[in-house]
């Protein structure tokens, strides 16, 4: 129960000023291929989607983690990319950042 406190504790400072931060948050959905992703993720090689939440300064940098981090990984974001404001899941930290990667697969055609 400390811990679903903790997260509301957060999230009620920030919706309320007592933490302040210069990032908003965003969901971005990337279309792309999976190559060889690196230790710590999963997806079959070939056409898939990946979603990311991140803390940016808007939705340009979140584009630009979007692919640095795809590349980082093993995912390459040669596709559209729709990002949407959302509500966080974790807190604001000091820089930019993302966090909860996922990787969809799909077959062409």
């Amino acid at each position: 129960m400390a811990i679903e406190e903790s997260t509301s504790d957060w999230k009620l400072k920030l919706r309320y000023g007592k933490i302040r931060t210069p990032f908003k948050h965003f969901t971005a959905i990337a279309d792309g291929e999976v190559e060889a992703l690196v230790d710590g993720f999963s997806c079959p090689a070939g056409p898939a989607i990946m979603a990311i939440k991140t803390w940016s300064s808007g939705p340009d940098e979140t584009a630009d983690m979007v692919v640095a981090i795809g590349r980082q990984i093993g995912f390459s974001a040669n596709g559209k990319i729709e990002i949407y404001e959302t509500e966080p899941e974790q807190p604001p930290g000091q820089n930019p950042h993302g966090y909860s990667i996922h990787f969809t697969p799909y077959a062409r055609g």
